[in-house]
């Protein structure tokens, strides 16, 4: 028996500060590690308070912030390393994983072997919106892949434009992210035939603001077109405003009037949502394998999405949904029409979609992969 331990500064649990899909895909992996008899902890940096406890056979520490008058970065870090290279002696940790983000291992040495998941790095989505980065994230970013005794990565495009960036000689094995179907399946919901879906943050990498004009386009053909936006307000990067209130000015009058948002929701009333709308949309284009993408797949739904990188790992255009550049509003829009209009279609895409899940990124297949990549790197450490 292994015991995998992961270092994340977000993970969705009442005690801790907000998460996002790196925590969930974090949850996900660790439920099915622990489900093939495996031990896990979870060191959940940069809290509000400092924690320990175990719940679902799983180790938390939440680590509170810490403040420093100077070099906060370096220090911060220190203190990580102490903390956790304390518990991997205690508790007989053999592995521990890390993700990409402002590369948190930088300075850091570790007691045991470690692995980064690419999930994408500051650098990567800098790279993919056109945004310069900031110097101080580029130096942890590129330190910690170059530190780290394995890489793996969500998708093989996240493997290969993260390698281009920071030119990496390391060979990164690619693992997907997955879900436990169970948690996500077809609904009984009844669908309302006029409602269209976007849930994940209101941002433009996400792509919402070309969903606008899209949107504006579907309302000419079908007046009674209602959308749902279901997430998080952010200030844009680009103009320092509310990235709603730039998607509401780009709205025709009579679309104006069909969009709702709603900001705080919970996980389980998401998916009523994602049951009772007739089509989902995410036409994003910055991700590293999005679980917005799996979650609706999984629930049997006809999705649209963007043709960007990562989603022919995903998506099967024309099987399992549509796949579009989410620049071209015309032809996005029709794929939306086509999917309300056609009933069978709509059905048969979203039972293809599921079925794709099932066999690429069901955690019982994907958790299997991730074991014999952690056995490797385990034992290559010990030669």
């Amino acid at each position: 028996m292994m015991h995998i331990a992961f270092i994340t500064p977000e993970y969705p649990h009442s005690f801790t500060n907000s998460s996002g899909g790196l925590g969930t895909s974090i949850k996900n992996l660790a439920h099915s590690l622990i489900h093939q008899g495996m031990e896990v902890s979870i060191f959940i940096y940069a809290q509000d308070q400092n924690k320990t406890f175990k719940e679902d056979k799983i180790n938390f520490y939440l680590i509170k912030q810490k403040s420093y008058k100077f070099g906060g970065f370096y220090f911060y870090r220190k203190y990580l390393q102490q903390y956790i290279n304390k518990k991997v002696k205690e508790k007989s940790i053999d592995l521990l994983e890390a993700p990409d983000w402002t590369g948190i291992t930088a300075f850091m040495k570790f007691k045991c072997p470690l692995v980064i998941r690419l999930n994408g790095s500051d650098g990567y989505f800098c790279h993919l919106e056109n945004r310069e980065q900031k110097p101080k994230n580029r130096l942890f970013e590129k330190r910690a892949l170059q530190a780290a005794n394995a890489i793996v990565s969500v998708s093989a495009f996240t493997a290969k434009v993260t390698s281009d960036i920071f030119k990496l000689e390391k060979k990164i094995t690619v693992i997907p992210n997955s879900l436990d179907p169970n948690n996500f399946m077809p609904s009984t919901l009844k669908v309302d035939k006029n409602l269209l879906l976007y849930f994940g943050t209101i941002i433009r990498k996400k792509g919402v603001l070309e969903l606008a004009s899209i949107f504006n386009k579907v309302v000419q053909e079908k007046p009674n077109a209602k959308l749902l936006l279901l997430g998080k307000d952010v200030v844009d990067v680009f103009e320092n405003k509310s990235t709603l209130e730039l998607f509401i000015t780009s709205l025709s009058k009579e679309a104006k009037s069909m969009v709702e948002h709603l900001q705080e929701v919970s996980y389980s009333e998401v998916q009523n949502y994602i049951a009772s709308a007739k089509v989902i949309l995410l036409p994003s284009f910055a991700e590293a394998l999005p679980m917005t993408w799996l979650e609706a797949m999984c629930m049997e739904k006809a999705l649209v999405t963007s043709n960007v990188g990562w989603a022919p790992e995903v998506m099967i255009d024309g099987e399992t949904g549509f796949t579009v550049d989410p620049k071209d509003h015309a032809s996005y829009a029709s794929k939306i029409v086509k999917l309300m209009n056609e009933n069978h279609l709509n059905e048969q895409m979203g039972k293809a979609a599921r079925k794709q899940v099932l066999s690429k990124f069901s955690t019982d297949v994907v958790v299997l992969q991730n074991i014999e990549f952690y056995r490797k790197v385990i034992l290559n450490f010990k030669v």
